[in-house]
This record gives C-alpha cells, structure tokens and sequence, in this order.
C-alpha cells in the first residue's frame, strides 16, 4: 500500500526497508553474523544488499531508510539505484553519526555522534553526492537533548535551508526521552513554519512510551517512520525462551505467519505509523515480514500485544548490554 507522507506531498510504502544491517559488517542484531553468512567482503556484501533491495522492489516497498553511518550503506544504495534504473523509491538518510569501525566487527567504537554544523555539511555533500535526487528526506540520527542539536541554532538555519530546497528534515529519536524530544522538536518554527516534517521513533510490543508522542506527530501532519520493530532480533524466534514471546507465538500460529509478521502487524495497527520498516538482512526474512500486511489482528490480540510493554528504562537498558555481531 501507497501512503502520503504526513503532508509533505510525496508517496512512500507502508513497509520499508531499514540498511542498518545490510551496510556494515558489525550490528547489534540477534543472529546478525548468521545473517551474512560471516562473509565480510565488501563486494559481497555489496551484492547481498542489492538482492535483498531486488525483493524488496519486486514486493513494493518504495521507501530505503539509510544513514551516513551505516557503512557503506549509502554507496550499497547508490549502486543498486544506478544499476536498476528505478526512479520511485523514496531515500531518507541521517547525519549526525560517523562510522569509526573500518569494517571490522569487533572494535571498541563503532560510531560516534557528532551533531555540528561541520558535521552536518560534510555528511550532507556526501549524501548528496551519493544518493543525488532519490535523496529526499533527510534526518538528525539520534537527535537527544544531551547532544543540543535542538538548541543549536547555526545548525538549525542550515536545517531550514535544506528544507526551502525541497528537502523533508526530520529526526530520529531514541531512548527513555523520546517524547520529550519529539515534543521540543515539534515546537521549533523557522520563518512561522515548523521545521520538520518526518520522525523516526522506536515503537514495538516492548516498548510502546512514545505512544502519544508519535500519534501527536502524525495528527500535526509530519510522516512517522517507525524504527526497531522486532526490538533488535528480540520479537524474533532467535529469542523464543523469553517469555513475552508466548503471545507472539500463539498469534502467529493462529494466523499461519512468522512471529515477525505479528510484532510488524501489530506497529502497522497503530494509526500514527506511516512507514513501519523492516531492518530484515536476508531476502527470507524480508519476505516474512511482508506477511505483515496481510494479517488483521482482533482486538483481543492488540490488547494482549498492548499489555507486553515493558518499562522503558528497562527496554533499553537491554538493548545497550546487546552485542555487536
């Protein structure tokens, strides 16, 4: 399915595909080294990617979701455009991170935030320069009140000046202050308009703390992109002993689909989700997922996925002790 971006005026598919996992050797994905067969080659991974992007094309998802940080995600992107031919796919990219892991996926920093104005310009003309005009939405990764990219008025204007070019500018959001940081960025206006147009927040069965935040976004008219839908391989059956995988299970075997296609299913039940994207880093797992958009989950099913929600200190306490693999 087709859907309106908020009200930016472009198109994008209600699933996309997230290369977060499919750029760069090292991901804190479960499984994730099982997923590229532990073949670091660059070309071979360059060739992984665009036959996962060849099925997710052919199963119509138009929008990629990037960043500078994932490797070599942007050039993997890039190529497969290029060599397809294909003009109606919708990429958003991210600056703010800086990818410091040199292909290895064992180091001790695999990226580092940086949220300046130089930062901001030189991961821009490389954007730019390697995604040329599918380049259309264009994100602060990881945008926290800690970094002051929200107070940080040099690289605002710059933002603003993106955005009177054609550009969507949006943020992603993590951690336990999405909504407080989704709710600061909505109240920023440049020249009587307000700067962003798209966010990108964490929602899943486990953590579901930036509920109202993201549906106050979508009802004010910006595209809601959701990221971490299987929570990092944990809503998957690489997980199955945890036991809030029971209910999971139990749906999925009531609908005959995967596990992954009911915590996906159940993102897309929300009506704030525009986008819901697949992080999938095998074309089998990006097929299942699909199955997302086929299932209707009663009301008894999303009211027992609801009551999965974990604390959010506890979500993503988690999530920073999971290895890169």
């Amino acid at each position: 399915m087709v859907l309106d971006f908020g009200t930016s005026g472009i198109k994008v598919s209600q699933i996309g595909l997230g290369m977060a996992a499919l750029g760069r050797p090292g991901y804190i994905n479960l499984g994730h080294n099982n997923d590229l067969n532990n073949n670091y080659d660059v070309e071979a991974m360059r060739q992984h990617s665009h036959a996962v992007l060849d099925v997710a094309y052919k199963s119509g998802i138009r929008y990629i979701d990037v960043a500078q940080s994932y490797g070599k995600g942007e050039a993997f992107l890039a190529s497969w455009l290029e060599s397809k031919g294909h003009n109606d796919v919708v990429v958003g990219s991210k600056w703010g991170y800086y990818y410091t892991a040199g292909w290895q996926v064992k180091t001790d920093v695999h990226e580092i935030k940086e949220h300046t104005l130089d930062r901001l310009n030189s991961q821009w003309a490389d954007s730019k320069l390697t995604l040329g005009e599918d380049l259309k939405i264009y994100h602060i990764h990881s945008a926290t009140f800690e970094s002051g990219v929200l107070e940080n008025f040099s690289v605002l204007d710059r933002l603003e000046e993106l955005r009177a070019e054609g550009y969507i500018i949006g943020l992603s959001i993590t951690a336990t202050r999405q909504s407080e940081v989704l709710e600061k960025a909505m109240s920023i206006q440049i020249g009587g308009k307000p700067l962003f147009g798209s966010v990108q927040g964490t929602f899943n069965c486990l953590e579901q703390s930036a509920r109202d935040a993201l549906q106050q976004a979508h009802d004010n008219g910006l595209g809601v992109i959701i990221k971490e839908g299987m929570a990092n391989g944990r809503l998957s059956l690489r997980n199955e002993q945890a036991a809030y995988m029971e209910p999971l299970k139990s749906i999925a075997t009531r609908h005959g689909v995967g596990v992954d296609a009911v915590a996906l299913a159940y993102i897309l039940h929300q009506s704030f989700a525009t986008v819901v994207l697949s992080g999938a880093a095998r074309a089998d797992h990006l097929v299942s997922n699909l199955d997302a958009l086929q299932v209707e989950l009663s009301a008894d099913e999303v009211a027992l996925l609801d009551s999965l929600a974990m604390k959010s200190e506890d979500y993503w306490g988690e999530r920073s002790q999971m290895q890169w693999i």
